[in-house]
């Protein structure tokens, strides 16, 4: 384990000039510190373990040959950052990671300068690098970009029309490909390193940029010259190398290269370094390496909660598993049995959106297509144009990447295709960059779109049933969270376009108040209607249900009810269902007041789905105290809440 303070290498880091001090001889003490340093801290904390473990040395190589924040280093969703920012000052600060104030789990600029680029979602660190790298040279500078990108980043398309642009525009843009995965034969690979690395000489590089000049200006002959040129080195290239579609990009190609052997790694960085032409630099890593529990199921430990160091992951306890994940598993596996036109698919997330089992049982009728949401909505809207009923289960925050596709490719031609997304609202830790809050702005627009949310796990399974059976496309939206227990309202039948009233104020007809949300939020308005009550002022709660359509006649009658409706939704206002129901209230006259309480205009800070919702006033008391200030009754100083929030067995954000 790690040393005490006194011998600790890493204690004594303050920055990379700190790291290129070192000798070689204390590298791997150094490698050795940081994984258990983060084997500790993200066993507490929770975070992504088996990226972060899978990089330590070519972080540490990168930062003794690269000089950051002058050279800039751009993380691909930027999940294994953690070396890095270890090594760039954060060590004394590193026990805060993911926790409220504390440093982010992913690259933020506000944090650090060697942090250069927020990222969060993948395939996006090619792009933005070359970006940078265009706007330094057009200014003048001479600094150096590197992408690093992991073998499944490489699977979102973003990342070849970045590659293509690169190879176009010919500036020295370092990418490292971190391969964990891909199986490289000995020979091949020991043959094509030394080509490689051969051919990133400075001395080769010399010459080849004045023979292909001089091939240039022979008369007459010269382009045919040199274009015989260029295919017989891709026809020794196609021989030797691994994989030549870099070097057809216009890329040199250094690789496979033993991502765990720092002075191997220091060599080439300080040979690409020295490049005036874009490089691919192919590093092959182990995910989880250092952590044997790791190592043996990476897949289970990229994303994990707490657990103990020892012992690892409690059984179930593996990524994938809210309670709501577990119940719309539940009801996919009825389904499928049910109907051989059901089809799951995911962009590399089977296991966090609940579809392991249905791979497991329905092999065939499972697609993961890698990380291109893009891709998984407009290939579901091919099998349902012949008769599939496919189910696309995606997290929220990752369809805001298929957008259009969801648009052009479904919506469009009404296409049934039922969309599962996971992680809807607020979600905790991860920070700005995987809240869903934006679905049901994003999605309401689209003519023809059915939205729902369930408050329980049989209003999922309801919901699931109801969705596969439409003509058009339908959106399930739901939270990383523990299903509450079932209420009486829950089990009754969908009616489309309209809600359940889940608690009426005794006597039944007294309550003028009605607090009407999304199902995700229904511990909080219960809570929120129980402490209205203890200060004599009864409301009763609907649960919307169907967040469109919405049976307009019925909500007439249903805001006649009231003198006050306060619509609560886990998303942005903006474009949302309350906002829809406050101008429709507004366009029919009614006499009903509508007040609507959402998450405000801003990216959520890092921190607990419980707190989140409570620093949006989406809490509990926090809904109460808008509730009575609307009526005049509450302080009208800001947020200040009159009540104190009461724990609850079902409000816990789950694994």
């Amino acid at each position: 384990m790690v040393k005490d303070m006194a011998e600790s290498l890493l204690a004594r880091i303050q920055g990379p000039g700190d790291v290129k001090k070192l000798p070689h001889r204390d590298l791997k003490q150094l490698a050795a510190e940081i994984r258990d340093l983060i084997v500790s801290t993200v066993s507490t904390n929770g975070g992504h373990l088996a990226s972060n473990l899978g990089v330590v040395e070519l972080t540490i190589a990168l930062h003794r040959v690269f000089n950051s924040p002058g050279d800039k280093i751009v993380w691909d969703v930027g999940h294994q950052c953690y070396t890095h920012k270890l090594l760039t000052g954060r060590y004394a600060a590193f026990s805060t990671l993911r926790r409220a104030g504390g440093i982010a789990g992913f690259p933020k600029q506000s944090e650090s300068p060697h942090d250069v680029f927020d990222t969060g979602h993948a395939s996006t660190s090619i792009s933005a690098a070359l970006g940078i790298l265009t706007a330094e040279r057009l200014q003048g500078g001479m600094n150096r970009v590197v992408a690093v990108i992991g073998d499944g980043a490489l699977t979102g398309g973003l990342a070849y029309e970045a590659l293509s642009h690169a190879g176009q525009l010919g500036l020295p843009l370092a990418v490292i490909l971190n391969d964990n995965k891909m199986s490289i034969g000995p020979n091949a690979g020991g043959i094509s390193q030394y080509l490689s690395r051969l051919s990133m000489k400075a001395r080769y590089q010399n010459f080849r940029r004045k023979f292909d000049a001089m091939a240039k200006r022979l008369p007459y002959v010269g382009d045919m010259v040199y274009d015989a040129v260029v295919r017989m080195k891709r026809a020794v290239k196609a021989v030797f190398y691994t994989d030549n579609f870099f070097v057809d990009l216009g890329f040199e190609y250094v690789g496979p290269i033993e991502g765990h052997h720092i002075p191997q790694l220091e060599q080439v960085f300080t040979d690409v370094r020295k490049l005036e032409r874009p490089v691919v630099i192919h590093v092959i890593t182990r995910k989880g390496k250092g952590y044997g529990f790791a190592e043996d199921d990476p897949g289970s430990y990229h994303g994990v909660s707490s657990f103990s160091v020892s012992g690892g992951l409690p059984p179930g306890r593996a990524k994938g598993g809210g309670v709501f994940t577990d119940a719309f598993t539940a009801a996919l596996l009825e389904a499928a049995e049910a109907d051989t036109r059901v089809a799951a698919i995911t962009a590399a997330m089977e296991k966090g959106t609940g579809l392991a089992p249905f791979k497991a049982r329905f092999p065939k009728r499972f697609f993961d297509v890698g990380i291109a949401e893009g891709h998984a909505v407009t290939f579901a809207a091919g099998l349902a144009s012949q008769g599939l009923r496919p189910v696309v289960a995606v997290y929220s925050t990752f369809i805001q990447r298929a957008v259009d596709q969801v648009i052009h490719d479904v919506g469009l031609q009404g296409l049934p295709v039922v969309f599962v997304l996971d992680r809807s609202g607020f979600v905790s830790d991860d920070g700005e960059t995987h809240q869903g809050l934006f679905d049901i702005g994003l999605f309401r627009l689209v003519p023809g779109m059915s939205i729902l949310a369930p408050a329980s796990a049989g209003e999922l399974k309801a919901m699931l049933r109801w969705g596969l059976a439409q003509a058009g496309p339908v959106m399930i939206r739901y939270p990383k969270g523990c299903c509450p227990p079932e209420a009486p309202a829950f089990s009754l039948p969908l009616e489309q376009g309209r809600g359940v009233c889940v608690r009426r104020a005794p006597p039944a007809g007294a309550a003028r108040l009605c607090i009407a949300f999304t199902g995700g939020l229904y511990p909080q308005v219960q809570e929120a209607a129980e402490l209205l009550e203890a200060q004599d002022l009864l409301a009763d709660t609907y649960n919307f249900r169907f967040l469109k359509p919405v049976d307009e006649e019925y909500l007439v009658k249903l805001l006649g009810a009231y003198d006050l409706m306060v619509c609560v939704e886990e998303g942005v206002k903006n474009g949302g269902a309350g906002e829809y129901v406050a101008e429709f209230a507004g366009r029919r006259r009614c006499s009903c007041r509508v007040l609507v309480l959402g998450a405000q205009d801003a990216f959520p800070p890092q921190g607990k789905r419980e707190a989140l919702a409570g620093l949006n006033g989406l809490d509990g008391p926090g809904i109460a105290a808008a509730v009575l200030r609307a009526l005049g009754k509450g302080s009208a100083s800001g947020y200040a809440k009159p009540f104190a929030a009461r724990p609850s067995p079902w409000i816990a954000a789950g694994p």
